[in-house]
């Protein structure tokens, strides 16, 4: 072995060490960084022509998922806010509110994604998906589920509202949509309020069980606990707006008339009153299309 051959062997043993550090690969100026930071000077020329001579590859950065699943569906399909925050104006099953959040669970190393449907008049959660992953195929499920589930009470007029967020504006999305005959409509940009009720849900969620998730390291554990929480809070979670009802509780106390609290507390006037309002107005009948939602103050799409 020549002196060149030598040298080349010794320096290659130095970017492998740095290579290998803390057993995280590095591409070639993750390898110089890490050689400067031990003393040691060497060009990413060096370096690269190093690695090649002795067949040392380098990592291919992925790219980032949801950010490839946003370049790939970014456009300017933006639906007007058709529901300009009249969440509680009609009956169950005419608005519906959606939106995405996450859960860090494994000691923050990991990312749950939760899409949710809820009636913004019962605040029912109607439907949600747990992902691992921010592709779009999670929130397509949660439509799918909306009507695998609760077909019969989704009005033929009914409306789904969400932000501009990338899953919510792909033609995946829209076309589901479609073929649902749901119209769409969507909040202004960086304006939360035009989703509030739905902001509320998620946040008053984590308040509640946020702190369950700190040692939890499974998916399966993460999935469990949403699952339950769904559950109470639909059948056991009372709310003040509600008559002091859970919303499951309030769907059935609008459909039926039945107060189911009228032997302890005196049922509420004011909401008994907007609940006729509506039912006269409106009524129950899923088969009516006039467009109630078409109004001078909701455009219509």
């Amino acid at each position: 072995m020549n002196r060149k051959e030598e040298q080349d062997r010794k320096d290659f043993d130095l970017i492998l060490e740095a290579y290998r550090y803390k057993g995280i690969a590095k591409r070639r100026r993750g390898i110089r960084m890490r050689l400067l930071h031990k003393g040691i000077v060497m060009s990413e020329k060096k370096i690269s022509r190093l690695m090649k001579k002795f067949h040392l590859v380098c990592p291919i950065r992925k790219t980032n998922p949801y950010r490839r699943m946003m370049k790939a569906i970014r456009s300017s399909n933006y639906a007007q806010n058709l529901l300009d925050r009249h969440f509680e104006d009609y009956g169950p099953g005419y608005v519906l509110l959606t939106d995405i959040t996450y859960f860090y669970f494994s000691q923050k190393r990991v990312k749950a994604y939760l899409s949710v449907i809820k009636d913004a008049y019962t605040k029912q959660i109607l439907s949600w998906v747990l992902s691992l992953s921010i592709e779009e195929d999670f929130v397509l499920e949660t439509l799918h589920l909306l009507f695998e589930n609760h077909k019969d009470r989704i009005h033929t007029d009914a409306l789904i509202h969400s932000d501009q967020g990338a899953h919510y504006t792909s033609i995946q999305f829209i076309e589901l949509l479609k073929d649902k005959k749901i119209r769409q409509s969507m909040s202004r940009r960086g304006n939360c309020w035009d989703n509030a009720p739905q902001e509320s849900f998620f946040g008053h969620m984590k308040d509640e069980i946020g702190e369950y998730f700190q040692n939890i390291e499974t998916f399966e554990e993460v999935k469990k606990i949403i699952d339950e929480y769904m559950d109470y809070y639909n059948n056991e979670r009372y709310q003040y707006k509600l008559a002091k009802l859970s919303p499951n509780e309030f769907y059935q106390y609008y459909q039926t008339g039945d107060y189911p609290l009228k032997e302890y507390i005196e049922e509420p006037v004011t909401i008994k009153e907007k609940i006729e309002k509506i039912k006269n107005k409106y009524g129950q009948d899923f088969s009516k299309t006039e467009g109630i939602l078409s109004s001078s103050r909701s455009r219509s799409i």
